[in-house]
């Protein structure tokens, strides 16, 4: 299943947010194998020593080997059938060098000697020292203590993998038919599980053993009108998060109320889709919206993807120095804003930071893929640009001392590079409900829910649709409208933030493959919010031509 077909099936559009052909992830197995553990902690020390000391023998200075197993399982139905069920695996050794001045990289499939991974070590260097003879400029790592033998496990309480594949089927053609039953023409509903199993060593002497997961259940339903042939859609409200199969069974206690089903510590599937096929039918008979300036109340839901691209990728730091523009382009947000230190990237109100510990985030590890203990910083500080994200060979570049530990590689065969963090905007200080937030709105416009979106290669001028648009007017929900989209540019919009919902509203959204780098790599990524208000935005009508 490649992008376009994901995207035709689940109504998704997002440039450098992306699904990669499945057959990327590694070999198909069957399910039974995926609940086989992997090699022993001592036998991946025993293969990473073999490769640290290899590597140092043929001249290395610094070196690090990351051992990887991959596991991935896609359910995929579509109405009353199962329309695929795809289980991969893959393992394998990584090993990056840095020998004269310059980094090498090799890597090795199934590895499972320690004679094998020395011969891998041995050619990151013979690598290394060929491209050293066109390196301007030697590597400079930011100095990184080791921190010996250390753990990271994801706190799942229910590993999604150990849940049969019956009962996974059995709740998506549930889902399914609780669409259909509520007047859906179609539907399509999904579940993805991840689970990293990865060990990181390195001649710093950090011995890192992390078990990560995520888990991403969505669905798309249509509605046909049957006198004109037009339909609207509604895609799943659910966010993509690095939890165990526990997301799916929700405790009604964390309910929060509001004009959608939301929930901050699960997802129910079968409520969304009934609620999904009722608002589809809705669409269909809703208020085309007439362009203008609209005061903005934007759901989490919604509001993690204008972070995602307005904030996530401009503040990456490679694509700040032009280093880095495949997917996402490079960045308005260069370095002479931040070195002024008044640069206004949004009202007093706004404070992103970036966040690699965030408990339930699709980013959460322990340490990164270069040993880094993952932390939490400041990006934008009342309204004013502080700092990027940035790894080991960059942060001198910005004066930090330390890596901001947010390395990644996708797999045990690619090597790591700068990837977003979680970036989130902190929530509201001063008590606030989606309640009060709306009242205080003459004329606006509540947005739930991530659409299509298109947005400039510097990451500044931008325009973004939804899911589900209701009219506010003079404090007041008024109806559903549609054939909204908003458009602005970053340092504008930001600027115009007015009012953040209190942390009791702070909900993640986020992206379960986040493309960057050639070849092309994906990540996972979240992004929290509270439901904010932003005022006179540029609000135009989507279905008529001009």
């Amino acid at each position: 299943m490649n992008r376009r077909h994901f995207n035709q099936m689940l109504g998704l559009s997002a440039a450098g947010i992306l699904l990669p052909n499945v057959s990327s992830f590694g070999r198909s197995v069957d399910p039974s194998v995926l609940l086989e553990s992997g090699l022993d902690v001592a036998v991946k020390k025993r293969l990473a020593d073999a490769a640290l000391t290899a590597a140092k023998a043929k001249g290395a200075t610094y070196t690090d080997v990351r051992i990887g197993r991959y596991l991935r399982q896609f359910v995929i139905t579509r109405e009353d059938k199962v329309q695929n069920i795809v289980n991969t695996e893959s393992y394998g050794v990584g090993v990056r060098v840095i020998a004269n001045g310059c980094w090498g990289f090799s890597a090795l499939v199934d590895a499972k000697n320690e004679a094998d991974v020395a011969r891998a070590a041995e050619e990151a260097v013979a690598i290394a020292k060929a491209n050293s003879r066109l390196m301007k400029k030697p590597v400079e790592l930011a100095p990184q203590k080791g921190y010996g033998e250390v753990e990271w496990k994801a706190p799942i309480k229910k590993n999604a993998f150990e849940v049969p594949i019956q009962e996974k089927v059995d709740l998506l053609l549930g889902v399914n038919a609780a669409a259909m039953k509520n007047g859906a023409n179609y539907v399509n509903s999904v579940l993805f599980m991840v689970n990293e199993q990865k060990y990181f060593a390195s001649s710093d002497g950090t011995y890192a053993d992390q078990d990560i997961h995520r888990i991403w259940p969505i669905f798309n339903v249509t509605c046909i009108d049957p006198k004109s042939g037009k339909f609207e859609t509604r895609n799943a409200l659910s966010a993509p998060v690095g939890m165990g199969y526990e997301y799916l069974q929700v405790n009604p206690a964390d309910k929060v109320t509001g004009i959608t089903t939301r929930y901050n510590k699960g997802y129910d599937m079968l409520e969304d889709v009934t609620a999904a096929a009722q608002q589809a039918k809705q669409k269909l008979s809703a208020k085309s919206v007439e362009a203008g300036k609209y005061d903005l109340v934007l759901d989490p839901s919604h509001l993690w993807l204008t972070i995602h691209e307005s904030v996530g990728h401009p503040l990456e730091l490679d694509r700040v120095l032009g280093y880095e523009a495949n997917f996402a382009g490079t960045s308005f947000a260069t370095l002479d804003k931040w070195q002024s230190k008044n640069f206004q990237y949004g009202s007093k109100l706004v404070n992103f930071f970036a966040d690699k510990t965030q408990v339930g985030s699709l980013g959460a590890v322990g340490y990164d893929d270069e040993g880094v203990k993952t932390k939490r910083w400041d990006l934008v500080k009342d309204g004013i640009l502080v700092n990027y994200q940035a790894i080991r060979d960059q942060v001198g570049i910005i004066g930090e001392k330390e890596s901001q530990g947010c390395c990644y590689a996708d797999s045990w065969g690619t090597v790591q590079f700068q990837r977003m963090a979680n970036v989130s905007l902190a929530a509201g200080q001063t008590p606030l409900s989606v309640q009060d937030m709306i009242k205080d709105v003459k004329k606006g416009i509540y947005i739930v829910g991530d659409g299509s979106f298109s947005i400039d290669q510097q990451r500044y001028n931008f325009q973004f649709g939804g899911q589900l648009y209701y009219e506010i007017k003079d404090g007041q929900i008024a109806g559903m409208l549609k054939d909204v989209a908003y458009q602005s540019n970053t340092q504008e919009f930001w600027n115009s933030c007015s009012a953040i919902c209190d942390d009791r509203d702070y909900r993640l959204g986020g992206s379960f493959f986040d493309g960057k780098g050639q070849p092309s790599q994906s990540s996972a990524v979240s992004h929290g919010s509270s439901t904010t208000r932003f005022n006179g935005v540029n609000v135009i009508n989507t279905a008529r031509k001009i």
